[in-house]
């Protein structure tokens, strides 16, 4: 137990997305998302499902598997420095509900995407390239492992 600070977790990274209300709001910016790219004139329906899955990847990308550390003052002893968010959630217990949702809705994204763009082959390989970069980060033979030393530090 931490005495003084506002929270009683070591790592507050770790509940995040247990958090109440988290997983609504991340539903609600995803459409926000994609209702912003459909106002911009010009843009066809397929490019903005595709520019939606791709936007929302890549933010998943950088938020969950590049970023490093804590914000928090943790008195962990620097072990949480080294973690990305995703190897701290759920203190690296794999398969939990928020893993779970974190790592299905990429794909309904990505089927809702493939359907809307009328599996387009153009579309279809930047929406399969895209939803491949956010999901093998996430499976467990990747905990901690850095490719090509890549984000090593």
């Amino acid at each position: 137990m931490n005495v003084g600070v506002a929270h009683s977790e070591v790592n507050p990274n770790t509940r995040v997305m247990n958090s109440r209300g988290i997983w609504l709001t991340y539903l609600l910016l995803t459409i926000v998302l994609h209702i912003v790219l459909l106002s911009i004139p010009f843009f066809t329906v397929p490019l903005v499902w595709t520019l939606t899955n791709v936007i929302h990847n890549l933010v998943m990308y950088l938020f969950l598997h590049t970023v490093k550390g804590t914000p928090f003052e943790t008195p962990d002893q620097g072990k949480a420095r080294l973690l990305t968010h995703w190897e701290q959630m759920d203190y690296g217990i794999q398969f939990t509900a928020s893993r779970k949702f974190l790592t299905i809705s990429p794909i309904v994204l990505y089927i809702l995407a493939s359907f809307y763009t009328k599996y387009d082959p153009t579309h279809f390989l930047i929406n399969t390239s895209s939803l491949l970069s956010v999901l093998l980060p996430k499976l467990p033979q990747f905990h901690g492992v850095r490719i090509f030393g890549i984000n090593k530090y």
